[in-house]
């Protein structure tokens, strides 16, 4: 057998299992497994580093499908070459109820899914931050115990997605030549020829942002071998555009767009199989082509034990450290750096706007927290998101903590979902709350994927001023709370802050999006208090001198208007209460006596915030009064809008009052 038949059975085998899986669950991606076949064998038999094994070994390439749609290539990959977790069961049971083989690849359903992909150029992104980590702490930790590539497999959707030029004007601009990305240049998508919807040139596109390029024929393998060869020795991210025929093998489907994302069919399956003169029954892998796939698997795993024979003999404080980043561990000393940072506040009562309070907590955090990476997108010294310890990363130099990921939200979001799943940092970002619309994807994913990722979102109501409605967020937080698995806090002052940034630095299995405030708030929580009161996600700040007739819920700036309102009902003879809720997902995780409890039983429950009702009903009931935004915001100072828009302590007084009559 020449290297050609042999190369051409195993190519095979991924598009018979892939087509086949398909062609069972009735629904899938026939075009792309077919299409790229040749590609992802090359690429695994002869370059990727990874260990079936011990998949999730530190040192493994990555590899990205950001044409999650392709899922079966990533699935017969993963059969072939021996993981444990994708068994011949798995692949027949592809997009079916609690099965590991999901219609998209699922990060945390089986071994060697490196992250969740669907929504088309997440995935490069994603990418983008792979690499980013891979350089950061080879930077830190050396190149013998850091020192491997993430290769990215794109479609030319992903290309088309507005975050794909975000993320590679990026990774050239930061030199991420650890970075190959793979172009399935098929041409086709769903609705037809490419041609029909666009005509950039992605060769020069990709020249243009600082990538070497590289043109090769995507089913001759010496091409692609010489070309992943070469790439290993670019001083600048490398994108290889291998040319394809979408459905290779189909007789009639094949180049049209009717391979993409339908199954083949009985009939053109047998066709295919006559073509490509594949003679085994569905699900059958010939036994000397599975070996060659096993023994790649088995070969690959010799990397690894010399990299762990090696890592044996370094510094053991060195190895220490990084094993606790990459398991994701925070250091001992952070929780008494919070509880001293706390009896610190207590003592001051700063008022300062909470984006500034955050950076005071961030100073204390990244003084301790080594792995945190922080970052802003171009809002720097609006943001308050950069510290004494965290200096600037540059293209040349990668031993700061300090991302400036310039005008690019959504990547930056998706950038740092990556990041995080490669392991090793801690990612935080920095942003307008009005713009987590831009970053709403990643953010989603981040939180269907159960990842700790943290969003600084400030500026976060009508209280920035003058900027005006379209940087106003009114819908904003209602939005983001909407999302399963985010938590959104929104504290109401340095206290409560910091209380904050400690519960999303622990959150190892969802995101948090801190919500803050370009106006100064005042000191609420002046006592110091060895518990984090904001882990239960509300709690009762201020009693009521006698049984409550009035609650009044809120959170963020607005708990100093629930303050000054229980002052003056108390000075009137009304009995009132203030609750401060600073994350509607932690206080709705609680027990429902604690949840009861706290909601309690006065005859008025009043919520303020300066934002939408949506959410709020579970606490003060549908009866419940509301005070806040039903419109767009304008453009003035803050304290003209808040009274403009009835959202002051006078508007609290009259609504008790008139409920109470």
């Amino acid at each position: 057998m020449t290297n050609n038949d042999k190369h051409a059975g195993m190519a095979n085998a991924i598009r018979f299992l892939s087509i086949d899986a398909i062609q069972k669950a009735n629904s899938g991606h026939p075009g792309l497994p077919l299409g790229a076949a040749d590609v992802a064998t090359v690429l695994f038999s002869k370059f990727m580093k990874f260990d079936p094994n011990k998949p999730n070994w530190p040192d493994r390439d990555r590899f990205v499908l950001s044409a999650g749609h392709g899922s079966m290539l990533l699935y017969s990959l993963l059969y072939l070459l021996g993981y444990e977790d994708i068994d011949i069961k798995q692949i027949m049971n592809f997009r079916q109820l609690n099965s590991k083989t999901a219609g998209h690849p699922e990060h945390g359903h089986a071994a060697g899914i490196e992250t969740t992909t669907g929504p088309l150029g997440q995935g490069i992104a994603n990418a983008v931050g792979m690499a980013i980590a891979e350089r950061k702490l080879a930077n830190e930790f050396g190149d013998e115990i850091v020192d491997h590539h993430t290769y990215c497999l794109v479609g030319d959707g992903c290309l088309m997605e507005g975050i794909s030029q975000e993320a590679i004007t990026l990774a050239g601009h930061l030199k991420l030549n650890k970075l190959i990305v793979l172009w399935d240049d098929n041409q086709i998508s769903i609705d037809g020829p490419i041609s029909i919807t666009d005509s950039t040139d992605q060769i020069a596109r990709f020249d243009a942002c600082n990538w070497t390029t590289i043109s090769i024929d995507g089913h001759n393998p010496d091409e692609i071998s010489n070309a992943l060869e070469e790439a290993q020795t670019s001083d600048r991210p490398v994108m290889i555009a291998c040319e394809t025929t979408i459905g290779f093998g189909s007789p009639n489907k094949a180049g049209t767009s009717s391979a993409h994302g339908s199954p083949l069919g009985d009939d053109e399956i047998a066709l295919t199989r006559k073509a490509l003169g594949w003679d085994s029954k569905p699900f059958k892998i010939p036994e000397e082509i599975l070996d060659d796939w096993r023994i790649i698997g088995l070969r690959s795993s010799q990397k690894r034990k010399e990299w762990e024979k090696r890592f044996c003999t370094l510094d053991a404080e060195i190895t220490g450290e990084f094993q606790r980043r990459m398991r994701g561990d925070l250091p001992t000393k952070l929780e008494t750096g919070i509880a001293d940072y706390k009896r610190q506040l207590a003592e001051d009562k700063p008022k300062k706007a909470s984006r500034q309070s955050s950076q005071m907590a961030l100073e204390i955090i990244n003084g301790i927290v080594s792995e945190t990476i922080g970052g802003s997108a171009d809002l720097t010294g609006s943001n308050n998101t950069k510290t004494s310890h965290t200096q600037s990363i540059t293209p040349d130099d990668f031993s700061g903590r300090y991302i400036h990921w310039g005008v690019r939200e959504h990547a930056m979001a998706a950038a740092m979902n990556g990041m995080t799943l490669h392991g090793g940092v801690i990612p935080y970002s920095g942003g307008f709350l009005i713009f987590s619309d831009y970053c709403r994807t990643p953010i989603r994913l981040a939180a269907l994927m159960g990842i700790r990722v943290i969003h600084v979102l400030t500026h976060d109501s009508i209280g920035l001023g003058e900027d005006g409605p379209t940087h106003q967020p009114v819908e904003q937080l209602a939005s983001l709370r909407a999302i399963p698995n985010l938590l959104v806090m929104r504290p109401a002052d340095a206290m409560e802050t910091a209380e904050c940034w400690q519960l999303a630095l622990e959150s190892h299995s969802a995101p948090s999006a801190i919500a803050l405030s370009r106006q100064a708030l005042p000191a609420v929580r002046t006592e110091f208090d060895s518990e984090n009161r904001c882990v239960c996600g509300a709690y009762e700040l201020s009693q009521a001198s006698d049984n409550a007739q009035v609650s009044i819920f809120a959170s963020g700036s607005e708990v100093e208007i629930a303050l000054e309102a229980q002052e003056q009902l108390e000075t009137e003879g009304i009995p009132a209460r203030v609750i401060s809720v600073p994350c509607f997902e932690l206080f709705q995780a609680q027990s429902n006596s604690y949840q009861s409890n706290l909601i309690g039983v006065a005859k008025v429950n009043i919520a303020i915030e300066a934002g939408v009702r949506q959410g709020w009903d579970h606490i003060i009931g549908r009866d419940g009064i509301f005070i806040g935004m039903n419109s767009f915001g304008g453009s003035a100072p803050a304290g003209d809008l808040y009274n403009h828009f009835g959202i002051n302590v006078q508007a609290v007084i009259k609504a008790a009052k008139t409920k109470l009559e």
